[in-house]
């Protein structure tokens, strides 16, 4: 991998080289994507944010930036830079494959979306014990077909379910990702569209092995893993993603929304 600038932060020369292999669709995990003092900048601008910014759940909150959607539209605003700057540019910065150039229309993993870039980010807080029952993305249809997760501050699992022939649950995981913290998960295709994500509600991911854990031989540290235990701390996710549909309607209430 090649090293950025920024303490700690070692980027892929293509997503390809980090690519998860198990896994029946394109994902990929770069584990050191931000530094340290960038996670705690985000997670700094995240606490600040005003109150009317979070969205209380039952066990958990959220923040939606720039703003929730409405019919599947995203009002026009901006990112705020903390949301912007480094992780847009990064996204931006890796090929996809080794061989991408002027050429190739796959260049980078928005280069084909219709603002070449995520323009939409979900705040989640999940503390320990807390997670997200298995789903698909209801509102699917709104985002170009890739999801890119940051995480911060600590390492959870997420669970990939299939369904049964009858449509039911298939409850066993037919995979796990062993997300760090600072890392980057991209998931794509099939992944994104036939697929069920979820988190447990569990206070310990147990059994974790390079055979039980998709992207181990890619982790940052799997020695921190070898008892097979994860104790969970809080853990905040920054989901990128790409709105098809943009209103201009926005543009009366931007100030509001960059607040």
């Amino acid at each position: 991998m090649a090293e950025a600038s920024n303490t700690g932060v070692s980027l892929p020369t293509s997503l390809e080289a980090v690519r998860i292999e198990s896994l029946p669709a394109a994902a990929y995990y770069i584990p050191n994507f931000i530094s340290e003092e960038e996670e705690q900048l985000i997670l700094d601008k995240i606490a600040a944010a005003p109150k009317p910014r979070w969205k209380q759940l039952t066990h958990r909150r959220l923040q939606t930036w720039p703003s929730d959607l409405v019919r599947d539209k995203l009002l026009d605003a901006a990112l705020p830079h903390w949301l912007e700057s480094p992780v847009v540019s990064r996204l931006q910065s890796i090929p996809v494959s080794p061989g991408g150039g002027d050429d190739d229309d796959t260049t980078h993993i928005f280069s084909g979306s219709p603002h070449t870039k995520p323009n939409h980010v979900l705040i989640n807080e999940y503390p320990p014990g807390v997670g997200i029952m298995p789903h698909k993305a209801s509102d699917g249809a709104a985002y170009w077909p890739v999801v890119c997760t940051v995480s911060l501050g600590a390492s959870l699992c997420l669970n990939l379910h299939r369904s049964k022939e009858d449509g039911a649950l298939d409850p066993t995981p037919a995979w796990r990702i062993l997300q760090e913290p600072r890392s980057l998960l991209i998931t794509t295709e099939t992944l994104y569209t036939d697929y069920l994500h979820g988190i447990a509600d569990i206070e310990e991911d147990v059994d974790l092995s390079a055979d039980t854990v998709a992207n181990w031989s890619l982790l940052r540290e799997p020695a921190a893993f070898a008892d097979g235990q994860n104790v969970r701390q809080t853990r905040t996710s920054l989901t990128y993603r790409d709105v098809l549909r943009v209103s201009k309607a926005a543009n009366k209430i931007g100030m509001f929304l960059k607040r």
